[in-house]
């Protein structure tokens, strides 16, 4: 007979160095506790220096700053946006700051981004670039700040929330965006801002609408109507300032209106009440409007407070001099201000303005044609050196960043959750309007709005792909080392692209470097 062999034991894998953090975190909630106030700052830090970092360069009017920078100064001054005569630009820019007319000017946007622009040439100066900026560079940064928070809320995991929020302080588009006096980085940080507390409401609505129906005798036909929800009302009036920067910020106020709708519907219909469609959406729907709606009007019109208790403004006396009709019991002011939004609405639905950096929406998620703000050609040495201020989003999250919206949409059909489901309601708010309007004139960082939603759904689908903890070790060993993979080179993308996206000036071969698609540059 022979011997029969020995056989060795494989050892068992190793745990990643993920899984023992995480690990140690689980088993020591003061260290837990210290991460989870460390890695926001950290973050957040990182997003500021990249922001902040040589702000007042180029200290000239870039871009649209040529409109905002200037109507916001004029707002701060005189209550209303006015005229300004040929060749402020340069003017400004040489620190002639008050050269601008009594007349007003017809501005298309309300005027709350430009009050925070004026605010910030208020305490730095309206003759400083730095001043320009610094309100811009300041949202940008507290919006990494806000992403955190609202991924924390989602998730309730450290991890996830700062690799969210790293891909937005990290993003180029992000940064551009946050260096520059145009209105859509305080656009962006209203409605994340609004969404947040929409997730604020949605972690417990569940659970108190489950609790409210066992406290009734059954059948549980109807279900309870719930009044108290404070973070709809900030939701409101997070919503009602992003429609008093930008009007594109009412249509997340109509989609987070939706979303409230039909999760409530989905949550009446797990806590077993029969009439659960009519319930969600003829008791609860109505109150759920009241505690969103008017709060957000409120908050939209007083924005106006300027140009209403002043008689410059451009389309002031319009109400005057046009018949009210049966709108005569309605004061001349806002008479006036109805005709004002009327004649914006009728600006921007006929923008069809040809520009060599439009890109209509079905363009933005190949990003093919991104924005570029600022462009010199300077000597260096005999050699041609430039200097370049280019919107373009960090290839690698915003390529991933579409492909994981693909995956989530999937996720989503499979296991619909409330956490996925406002992700998808953010890109769509901030997306799908757009393809409604193809001919007008529009702009690749426009997307700065749907960027955090992005990097929201990157990021979930990053934590799918490093495994679950019920996967066996290996299986999760190679996920998070793609993980890291992927994080890595975003940082390098990043700092391969910072130089262009900063005015930097860097040799013209460099520069070309950059240009990966014909529309890239």
């Amino acid at each position: 007979m022979s011997a029969t062999a020995e056989v060795t034991p494989r050892p068992a894998p190793r745990t990643t160095w993920y899984d023992r953090v995480t690990t140690r975190l689980r088993a020591d909630p003061v260290l837990a506790r210290r991460w989870a106030v460390l890695a926001p700052v950290i973050v957040t830090l990182l997003a500021g220096i990249l922001r902040l970092w040589n702000l007042g360069h180029p200290p000239v009017l870039i871009f649209d700053e040529t409109y905002y920078v200037k109507d916001a100064w004029s707002q701060w001054v005189l209550g209303y946006t006015a005229d300004w005569p040929e060749g402020a630009d340069a003017d400004f820019a040489q620190g002639e700051t008050d050269t601008f007319l009594a007349t007003g000017s017809f501005s298309v946007h309300p005027p709350l981004g430009k009050f925070l622009i004026g605010v910030g040439m208020a305490l730095f100066g309206a003759d400083s670039s730095v001043g320009w900026r610094i309100a811009a560079a300041v949202f940008g940064t507290a919006m990494v700040l806000v992403l955190y928070l609202f991924a924390r809320t989602l998730t309730r995991s450290i991890a996830f929330a700062t690799v969210a929020a790293l891909l937005l302080a990290v993003d180029g588009q992000a940064i551009v965006m946050s260096r520059v006096s145009l209105l859509d980085t305080f656009l962006a940080f209203f409605v994340l801002l609004a969404a947040w507390f929409v997730a604020l409401d949605a972690r417990g609505h569940a659970a108190r609408i489950a609790a409210g129906t066992a406290s009734r005798d059954a059948p549980h036909e109807w279900g309870p109507v719930l009044w108290n929800r404070p973070w709809i009302i900030a939701a409101g009036a997070a919503a009602g300032c992003a429609g008093a920067v930008k009007w594109s910020g009412l249509y997340v106020l109509a989609a987070l209106g939706v979303y409230l709708i039909v999760t409530d519907a989905w949550a009446r219909r797990r806590a077993g009440i029969t009439f659960w469609p009519t319930d969600a959406v003829l008791r609860q729907g109505p109150v759920s409007f009241l505690l969103l709606v008017p709060v957000a009007v409120v908050v939209y019109l007083s924005t106006w407070t300027g140009w209403l208790l002043t008689a410059g403004g451009w389309g002031r006396n319009l109400g005057g001099e046009t018949d009210p009709g049966a709108w005569g019991w309605v004061p001349e002011s806002l008479r006036s201000l109805w005709l004002f939004h009327k004649a914006v609405y009728d600006f921007h639905v006929g923008l069809t303005t040809e520009h060599g950096y439009a890109s209509p929406a079905w363009q933005w998620p190949l990003l093919l044609r991104p924005t570029s703000m600022y462009y010199e050609s300077t000597d260096c040495g005999g050699a041609t050196c430039v200097q370049n201020i280019y919107s373009l989003n960090n290839p690698l999250i915003w390529w991933a960043g579409m492909a994981a919206a693909l995956w989530l949409i999937y996720r989503f059909a499979v296991r619909p959750r409330w956490q996925t489901g406002l992700v998808l309601t953010g890109i769509a708010a901030t997306y799908v309007p757009w393809l409604l309007y193809p001919e007008r004139t529009i702009f690749q960082f426009y997307t700065v709005v749907m960027l955090p939603f992005v990097a929201l759904a990157l990021a979930y689908a990053l934590r799918d792909l490093s495994g679950s903890a019920s996967f066996d070790a290996v299986r999760r060993a190679n996920g998070q080392r793609l993980v890291w993979v992927i994080l890595i080179a975003v940082l390098v993308l990043t700092a391969f692209w910072y130089p262009i996206q900063t005015a930097t000036t860097v040799p013209y071969d460099f520069w070309r470097l950059h240009n990966w698609l014909p529309g890239w540059i």
